[in-house]
């Protein structure tokens, strides 16, 4: 299927717990210090309309949506965009109200924040609000944009728990169905600051077919066409590809014993290089030697 949307996911900034971000009512504006590395302008950019683009911002996530909407819309009043709103929604009845169905159907972006991405699935998953979502991203020049559980919940894989010191202790991740924008990728966020690599190795080996996307704090992917992707941001994206996978010990070994994996392959991605998904080509656009000898 030819996909007119775009895709725009994010690591997030501050994490605490089991892939929750509770700190967000410690100090919300430095929790979306990504906006001032570009990913913000980024996703503006990007939008149909640019700066006159319908954003929404969506809390559902989030146990605080009043104080992290305001946060999201003074943050895009900042770049120049001004037709912004937040739509709170905590609860399934009210993803199919009327108000809230035609909201969506005007935007041009969805911006989902960071908070608990099982919130995300059980509240809006198989409702026609999510419906609609995915229709306009198959159809239309419409951005879904996602930080932290926003991210993680845009593939059709999801990881909702599993902390990082036991990762590679069979059966301490736990994944679940996410939103299905885009498919055979798994999405781990606050990748590099939390040591997330394991969870990532886990989520893979269960399944090769699935492309492990790391995504470091203050870092995304600008994913075009459903397979194009660019990396936007500060930071790092680790792929982990298992598709090369020669041997592994998952089936022989019991719950909580560790999992031996054998030639898994790891990419690493910074800012503006890209990965293909259809032929797993990665195109590094960096600075060559004599550019930095001048």
């Amino acid at each position: 299927m030819d996909i007119k949307g775009k895709l725009i996911i994010i690591g997030g900034a501050v994490d605490k717990g089991s892939f929750t971000e509770v700190s967000f009512d410690e100090n919300v504006a430095n929790n979306l210090n990504f906006f001032e590395k570009g990913i913000l302008k980024r996703i503006i950019d990007e939008s149909k309309h640019k700066l006159d683009s319908r954003i929404e911002v969506i809390t559902t996530a989030s146990t605080i949506p009043l104080e992290v909407g305001a946060e999201y819309i003074k943050a895009f009043n900042y770049l120049g965009a001004n037709n912004v709103d937040v739509l709170h929604i905590q609860k399934r009845e009210e993803a199919v109200q009327q108000e809230v169905l035609d909201r969506i159907e005007a935007a041009d972006v969805a911006v989902f924040t960071g908070g608990d991405q099982l919130r995300l699935t059980s509240i809006l998953g198989g409702t026609r609000f999510h419906k609609i979502l995915l229709e306009k991203y198959q159809n239309e020049e419409f951005i879904y944009a996602g930080t932290s559980a926003g991210a993680a919940a845009s593939s059709g894989s999801m990881i909702y728990q599993g902390s990082s010191k036991e990762a590679l202790l069979k059966g301490e991740i736990k994944i679940t169905s996410g939103l299905g924008f885009i498919d055979d990728v798994i999405v781990d966020t606050h990748f590099v600051q939390r040591g997330r690599i394991g969870r990532l190795f886990q989520a893979v080996v269960t399944n090769p077919m699935v492309l492990g996307i790391g995504l470091g704090e203050d870092t995304g992917l600008l994913i075009t066409g459903g397979t194009k992707m660019e990396a936007v941001g500060s930071g790092l994206v680790i792929l982990v590809d298992g598709t090369q996978i020669k041997n592994t010990n998952l089936t022989d070994v019991s719950l909580g014993e560790p999992i031996s994996i054998s030639n898994l392959v790891v990419h690493v991605m910074s800012q503006n290089d890209t990965y293909n998904l259809s032929n797993g080509e990665l195109i590094i656009h960096g600075e060559s030697i004599n550019e930095i000898v001048d």
